[in-house]
């Protein structure tokens, strides 16, 4: 198969400075632009609308055209695509998914070299045989099938040479970018949402810390009747090999499957991001469907856990207990709940009607005994936090830093689910699993075990 050509993306240090360096410079053209336009009789609420517009629109351009640590930002940051008009965020999907479709792989030499520094000059010894060609890719590695030297069908994942470094130097170029996040998110402390981004990189990059938090989950699930977690076979700083698994691409599931099929994997799938905080510690944080697939058996595997947000407390029982109170209809206890978690940062007033309004949609599937995800459904939410007037309750409010990644889950969660088009008792799973949430359904503080059947 030909190399995909990707000479359009800039490569260099310098370029990929320049291109970020160019954002500051833009806003503070743009707000003089502002100025001359209140001065001609513009009113201010108008003008800022066009500014936040623009900004939003070259910030998404450029980070787009970068893929490092720049890419991880914007796939991590989806509140940003939450509170910006489709017209925006398009192009910017676009161009991620031309830029993950687009990666080539590493050269078999360069492969073979890698291996050699991780594993030593004899590393061909550990296995019967190795596939040159990677059976998958991704932002900072690819995976090749291979035997270990015990007969065992393996995965082994090789992080790309460098890719730490440019990771790296993509988020200290953006850590200069928190006035330009702050026009479009006044509410949102981006500085320490960067800084939780940046510590979250630098464990995807260790390939040492992977491989024990993916043992971890493999000892936990260990003859699950619903998961399957591969297990490590051996890594090192930039190798991990673990055990294959054969199945069918939650992908596919999604393209093809029965109404049923979709409907059981929508149940475990959130089962499984919802359970593995109180029975590992930790969560799954990057749950795209790439990373899920349906064994022979009916289970759910799991791969990659490269990004997991550690709670060894298990889930924060302030989302249980504020979503129940939300049904209630106490706001008042919801505001102050907001503020107490860091949600809402002291300087900001938020209108209890309009944050009623914008949550309701979030909180509805824990409302309803069973409840259907549609993309029909996920747009309408989507076309409720699209206004960019400074009145707009999303635009005020903050993302704690210990909510980065849990946000990160529910956001990327839902679209697959809305994907998969799932119709299930998913508030069971939250009830069964979400410290606090169950002082609302008494009669159901343990849902019944049973697995609908295939």
């Amino acid at each position: 198969m030909p190399r995909t050509e990707v000479s359009d993306l800039p490569r260099r240090a310098v370029t990929r400075s320049a291109k970020l360096a160019a954002l500051p410079i833009g806003f503070a053209g743009r707000t003089a632009l502002g100025l001359g336009k209140r001065i001609g009789g513009k009113s201010a609420e108008l003008v800022a609308q066009e500014i936040q517009e623009r900004t939003a629109e070259q910030i998404f351009k450029v980070l787009g055209e970068l893929k490092g640590g720049a890419m991880k930002l914007g796939q991590a940051l989806s509140i940003f695509e939450a509170a910006l008009p489709p017209e925006i965020v398009a192009p910017y999907r676009a161009t991620l998914t031309k830029l993950q479709d687009a990666a080539p792989p590493l050269p078999a030499k360069t492969v073979h070299k890698v291996l050699s520094e991780q594993l030593g000059d004899d590393w061909r010894e550990h296995f019967q045989s190795f596939e040159d060609h990677p059976t998958a890719a991704a932002s900072i590695g690819q995976v090749h099938k291979a035997v270990w030297h015990d007969g065992r069908t393996v995965a082994v994942k090789i992080q790309y040479p460098g890719a730490g470094k440019a990771l790296l130097s993509d988020f200290n170029q953006l850590a200069r970018l928190g006035k330009l996040f702050g026009v479009l998110l006044p509410g949102l402390d981006i500085k320490a949402v960067l800084a939780e981004l940046r510590e979250r990189i630098v464990e995807e990059l260790d390939y040492l810390q992977e491989a024990e938090a993916q043992h971890a989950f493999a000892l936990e699930f260990k003859d699950d009747p619903d998961f399957l977690v591969p297990d490590v076979v051996a890594a090192n700083e930039q190798v991990i090999v673990s055990e294959w698994v054969d199945g069918t691409p939650l992908s596919r599931i999604i393209a093809q499957g029965s109404q049923e099929e979709r409907d059981r994997a929508g149940l475990l799938f959130v089962r499984f991001l919802f359970c593995s905080p109180s029975r590992v510690g930790m969560l799954h944080a990057d749950p795209h469907p790439g990373n899920f697939r349906i064994t022979d058996d009916g289970r759910l595997c799991v791969l990659d856990f490269g990004a997991v947000n550690r709670l060894p407390q298990g889930y924060p029982p302030a989302f249980g207990r504020l979503t129940r109170i939300f049904h209630q209809g106490d706001m008042d206890t919801v505001i102050q709940g907001l503020r107490d978690e860091g949600f809402i940062l002291p300087h900001i007033e938020v209108d209890p009607e309009a944050l009623r309004a914008f949550l309701a949609p979030y909180v509805e599937p824990t409302a309803v005994e069973e409840f259907s995800f549609s993309r029909e459904w996920l747009q309408q939410q989507a076309a409720t936090a699209t206004d960019l007037r400074p009145g707009n309750v999303v635009r005020q409010l903050n993302l704690p830093v210990s909510y980065v990644l849990i946000h990160r889950v529910h956001a990327a969660g839902v679209g697959v689910l809305c994907q998969l088009g799932a119709t299930a008792r998913f508030r069971d799973e939250v009830v069964r699993w979400v410290p606090g949430f169950s002082d609302e359904f008494p009669d159901q503080d343990t849902p019944s075990d049973d697995t609908p059947e295939e």
